[in-house]
């Protein structure tokens, strides 16, 4: 413990005060969600400033270890009651999305010869829940750290601008709250994005469009095993090597469960 603390402290301070600077800074500017301005300042800082050998084994454990314990958090947020109340024709639509976002991104990636793993991120982050699904995704389809930080800026990028200008859109097409409510839950990246879209319209869209977003959220794990296989099947890799969920994949199922059945105090 001694000679991990002495090998990542650095690092792990590092990120961990820029983190919390930036999570109080974006509200107060406005201009964009945390994540997307601690992207930018992060990408700025590590080819501005020459940052130290002695912090870069904590900086990595950050970008992976600690990133994987905050999709498991994410978990706490889920409630599988509240999802049964979609009824099951939503609940298709939400599949159905997920299903043709995921088949549109191998076929776009290849058509559009995407760089390495960059459009396969972009596309399971698109089709789930933005920044959490490219970290879940990226350690079975992605060996290079460069396409995960692409992809986790072009997510947050579209997901920012789809918040601004999907209620616009909403506004001028013949559609319901309900409706729209759908359209927003099933299309925008991030929680946070669907809540600012939504809410921002009226309240029962705000509603609507978070037990949506939710939904997709709830089939991250197996819709990382589903991916997975298709990515990795022209290497002959068997179904079976999909099934081996990274342990904070199982992690996120449990507390899933835990929180849906397990009433905690407010």
């Amino acid at each position: 413990m001694k000679a991990f603390l002495l090998q990542n402290i650095k690092g792990i301070a590092l990120t961990f005060l820029l983190g919390i600077l930036i999570f109080f800074i974006a509200p107060i500017i406005g201009l964009m969600n945390a994540v997307m301005m601690g992207l930018i300042v992060g990408i700025i800082l590590g080819n501005v400033i020459p940052i130290p050998k002695s912090f870069g084994s904590g900086i990595s454990f950050s970008s992976s270890r600690i990133l994987e314990f905050s999709i498991v958090l994410l978990a706490f947020s889920i409630n599988i009651s509240d999802i049964s109340k979609l009824g099951w024709k939503s609940f298709l639509i939400v599949i159905l999305i997920i299903l043709f976002v995921l088949l549109a991104t191998l076929y776009l990636s290849k058509k559009l010869k995407c760089p390495d793993s960059t459009g396969i991120l972009v596309g399971f982050g698109t089709a789930i829940c933005g920044s959490a699904a490219v970290a879940a995704i990226a350690p079975s389809v992605s060996k290079n750290k460069d396409d995960t930080g692409i992809a986790l800026a072009v997510v947050n990028l579209m997901g920012g601008i789809g918040m601004v200008a999907l209620p616009f859109l909403l506004k001028f097409l013949p559609v319901s709250d309900i409706q729209s409510g759908i359209i927003i839950g099933g299309s925008l990246h991030s929680v946070g994005n669907v809540a600012g879209a939504g809410f921002g319209m009226e309240k029962v869209i705000g509603e609507t469009a978070l037990t949506i977003k939710l939904a997709r959220v709830a089939m991250l794990s197996p819709a990382v095993i589903f991916f997975t296989y298709l990515v990795n099947r022209k290497d002959n890799k068997s179904w079976k090597e999909s099934l081996k969920l990274p342990l904070y994949l199982w992690a996120f199922v449990l507390v899933t469960l835990f929180s849906s059945f397990v009433k905690l105090p407010d």
